[in-house]
C-alpha cells in the first residue's frame, strides 16, 4: 500500500521510516555510487530530509520500505534549484504549483509494480493538492523506469551523454497516462484515491508541505 507520510509523521512508523532510509543508502551509496552521506546506521539523509517534506512510500506486507519518493514546494528550498541551475539556463523552479520530486528509490527485491504505484500516486499528489507540475532530476538509468511507466517527463534540460546523463524534467497530469499508470501498477484508480484520502481526506488543497 501506499504511505503519506510528512517527515515528522515517520516517526509513527519506525520500521517504515528505518528501511526507507537504509534502503537509500543501498541504492544510492552502495549501487549507484552517489556522493552521499550514510550515518552510523547505514541510513541516506540530506539537508532537504530536514525540511518535513511528504514521503510517499510503498509499504510492504511486511510493513517495510519497498519504495518512495520525497516531494518540496519550491516556493522554499530544492534541490534543482540550489545544484543544478545549470541544466535549467539559471532559471529557477519557483511556483505554488510545482513542487519537486527526489530521491526516487526501490527497495532490493521490491513488489513488481512498485515503481508505477509511485508514480500514480503523485498524480493524486497533483489532484489533490492542485499542483500543476512536478520537477525533478534524474539520470539515464531512470529514463526507461519512466518509459516503462508511462511517465516520462519533458526534458528540460541535459548534461553528460549516455550513462552519464543528467536531466532537469517536468510531469504533468492527464487522466489517460493515471489510467496507464494504474494498469501498469496493478492498482486499482479507487484503491490509489483511497490511500490518498486516508492520508488527506476532503482537506488536501488545505495541507501544505513545510518549507524553511
Amino acid at each position: 500500500m501506499i504511505r503519506y507520510l510528512y517527515a515528522d509523521q515517520l516517526q509513527e512508523f519506525p520500521i517504515l521510516a528505518r528501511t526507507m532510509f537504509e534502503d537509500r543508502a543501498d541504492q544510492f551509496k552502495t549501487r549507484l555510487g552517489w556522493d552521499v552521506t550514510v550515518d552510523d546506521a547505514g541510513q541516506e539523509r540530506d539537508a532537504y530530509d530536514d525540511l518535513n517534506p511528504l514521503y510517499v512510500i510503498w509499504q510492504k506486507a511486511d510493513g517495510t520500505h519497498g519504495g518512495s519518493m520525497r516531494f518540496l514546494p519550491t516556493t522554499g528550498q530544492t534541490m534543482v534549484n540550489d545544484h543544478f541551475l545549470e541544466l535549467t539556463d539559471g532559471v529557477a523552479f519557483q511556483s505554488p504549483l510545482i513542487w519537486e520530486c527526489t530521491r526516487f528509490c526501490l527497495a532490493r527485491g521490491t513488489d513488481p509494480g512498485t515503481a508505477a504505484a509511485l508514480m500514480l500516486a503523485g498524480g493524486e499528489i497533483m489532484q489533490g493538492f492542485g499542483v500543476k507540475h512536478f520537477v525533478g532530476v534524474f539520470d539515464a538509468r531512470m529514463v526507461r523506469i519512466y518509459n516503462r511507466i508511462g511517465a516520462a517527463p519533458e526534458v528540460i534540460g541535459t548534461h553528460g551523454a549516455g550513462r552519464q546523463a543528467i536531466s532537469v524534467g517536468l510531469w504533468d497530469f492527464s487522466e489517460a497516462a493515471q489510467k496507464h499508470v494504474s494498469r501498469v501498477a496493478g492498482v486499482p484508480l479507487q484503491a490509489s484515491r483511497d490511500w490518498f484520502m486516508a492520508a488527506f481526506g476532503q482537506n488536501a488543497h488545505q495541507t501544505e508541505v513545510s518549507a524553511a
